[in-house]
């Protein structure tokens, strides 16, 4: 087997085969996803935790389905199950998709290292296509591979029925990658073909957001339950529901009065196929050149100059900088337009549970919990693209000019995140809170909120001695496999102890002052931690390894030989 596999690869263009490996270590950008520049370390977290998702919830619907179950609702729990593993399957490829941004369109290092060699466009293309093609394998194979053989095999009855059951699940699943695949790269191509160059670089940010908003509201809003008597009602707004009655169609199980849900499906997938292809061909054929041309970040010039003031000059220098560079930045932008797109959905989905459920609400934990966990994710996500330099001249620049003390700063830098991170989040929530009630705990919360966002603003920048956007990166420290389990299994858990605390605090002025004394003294504390180690910080521009003395251990068996 491995000599004919070995024997079908000797038949690919050696060309294609060496693109194909260097793409696929380029296709999610390392010094954004920092594995210690290992790609497959990388890949095998990402998906490990895939892994233990499907297994997750393959051994609960295992749990739910009874031996003396009915039929027909076994089908139904069935069904509702697939209809939530395509939705998830859309949901990580279109995230897949987003950040691996621009993977699959030519830069300039192609340009310079590959525009000299008698390489074809068309090989370039198909070797990206093909790394962009590997990974959303990857992600739709381990989300899919435990409940993608146990349902076929509980539904399928017959071994026709199995066989026929993991041919159509399998069969939804890349049909539904292909169409939201080829809907981002559509999007893309054709917005870079009508657009200016310049003016399609100022949208791209806008488009990455709004790309990872949509999917997921998408999921987050989709129904969770459906039968086939309400299927046809939810067709027009939920693409997930047209892979369902795909799916229900190849295996025979679909009413004919549905057959034109299924066909939406297939007029989606073809369509969304034919545009892609076009808008990547015309692309390589008519504007590479300008893609390689222009930079990633743009001047300013010709813009009324920024009137607003953060504080002396080197503060508004020092957030100008921040703000811009993230605004400018692909590799910025995408990183943050994930947190940022969680905490957009959370906020719309208090949105529309105020919309169905009256504009005057009770203050609970189910609008307490989601303002914290914004403000958290909000911190955190500026935070992780704090230490991702822009460039070079910006680092040469701010340390030729270092003429203040190192804490003026690192206060600018704090600055920093109050005006991108929590500021923007406490304006949310406290437009929010107008429709919830008694006023005066609005009002307490919106304080409690403030005070937890100073503090998880110090606590993101202890022992931080360097300038937004401004130092090396070195890669190697973070776990994406680690901090995903801390947060949804350790951070939550607390946030939803601090919501439950703050509720239990409002029925009392006595305990609502001790909470707010308690978070008021630990922002104090850590601000004042934070501001006296910053009058003895040295401000770093460049990140290395700290230097370790390996010992051998030897000194101690010569004393012992003397010894002896």
């Amino acid at each position: 087997m491995r000599a004919m596999a070995g024997r079908i690869v000797d038949r690919v263009p050696l060309q294609f085969r060496v693109l194909y490996r260097q793409f696929l270590l380029r296709v999610v950008d390392l010094e954004a996803l920092s594995m210690q520049a290992d790609v497959t370390r990388l890949l095998g977290q990402f998906a490990g935790v895939l892994i233990l998702i499907s297994t997750l919830q393959t051994l609960g619907f295992l749990w739910m389905v009874g031996p003396k179950q009915p039929a027909w609702a076994l089908f139904n729990f069935a069904m509702a199950k697939l209809l939530s593993f395509i939705a998830g399957t859309m949901l990580i490829v279109g995230l897949v998709t987003v950040i691996s941004w621009d993977a699959v369109f030519p830069d300039r290092r192609d340009a310079m290292v590959l525009g000299p060699l008698p390489v074809k466009p068309g090989t370039i293309l198909a070797a990206k296509l093909a790394a962009s093609g590997a990974l959303l394998g990857i992600a739709v194979v381990t989300l899919n591979f435990a409940i993608g053989i146990v349902l076929p095999i509980v539904m399928g009855g017959s071994f026709v029925g199995i066989l026929r059951g993991l041919f159509a699940w399998w069969f939804t699943m890349v049909a539904a990658t292909v169409f939201l695949y080829g809907a981002v790269l559509a999007a893309q191509g054709w917005t870079a073909l009508l657009l200016p160059r310049r003016l399609f670089l100022q949208l791209s940010a806008a488009l990455q957001l709004a790309a990872f908003a949509l999917f997921l509201t998408q999921w987050i809003f989709q129904p969770g339950f459906v039968n086939l008597a309400v299927l046809g009602q939810y067709a027009g707004r939920w693409p997930a529901c047209w892979f369902l009655c795909l799916e229900l169609q190849i295996e025979g199980k679909l009413p004919p009065e549905l057959s034109w849900v299924a066909h939406r499906a297939w007029i989606a997938a073809g369509i969304s196929t034919l545009a892609a292809a076009s808008s990547l061909l015309l692309c390589y054929l008519r504007t590479m050149k300008k893609m390689v041309e222009e930079p990633d970040l743009l001047p300013g010039a010709g813009r009324p100059r920024w009137p607003m003031r953060w504080g002396d000059a080197l503060a508004t220098a020092i957030v100008q900088f921040s703000v811009r560079s993230l605004a400018r930045s692909k590799q910025h932008r995408v990183i943050y337009a994930f947190f940022l797109a969680i905490t957009f959905t959370i906020a719309v989905s208090t949105v529309k549970d105020i919309v169905t459920g009256g504009w005057v609400r009770p203050l609970t934990t189910d609008f307490l919990m989601p303002t914290l966990v914004m403000m958290c994710l909000a911190v955190l996500g500026l935070r992780s693209v704090f230490s991702l330099p822009v460039s070079l001249k910006a680092n040469w620049v701010l340390q030729v000019t270092q003429l203040r003390p190192s804490q003026d700063y690192l206060a600018a830098a704090r600055r920093s995140m109050v005006v991108m991170a929590a500021g923007p989040v406490w304006l949310v929530a406290a437009t929010l809170s107008l429709c919830f009630r008694p006023w005066p705990a609005v009002v307490e919360h919106l304080i409690a909120l403030a005070l937890i966002g100073s503090i998880l603003i110090d606590l993101s920048l202890l022992n931080v001695s360097k300038i937004p956007f401004a130092c090396s990166y070195l890669p190697g420290k973070s776990n994406i496999q680690y901090l995903f389990w801390v947060f949804a299994v350790g951070f939550l858990p607390v946030a939803m102890e601090i919501a439950n605390w703050e509720a239990r605090s409002f029925a009392s002025a006595r305990r609502t002052a001790a909470m707010l004394t308690i978070l008021s003294t630990v922002a104090l504390g850590s601000w004042l931690a934070n501001r006296h180690r910053a009058r003895s910080a040295v401000l770093y521009f460049e990140e290395s390894e700290p230097e370790v003395i390996t010992t051998l251990g030897l000194s101690g068996m010569v004393m012992e030989e003397t010894e002896s």
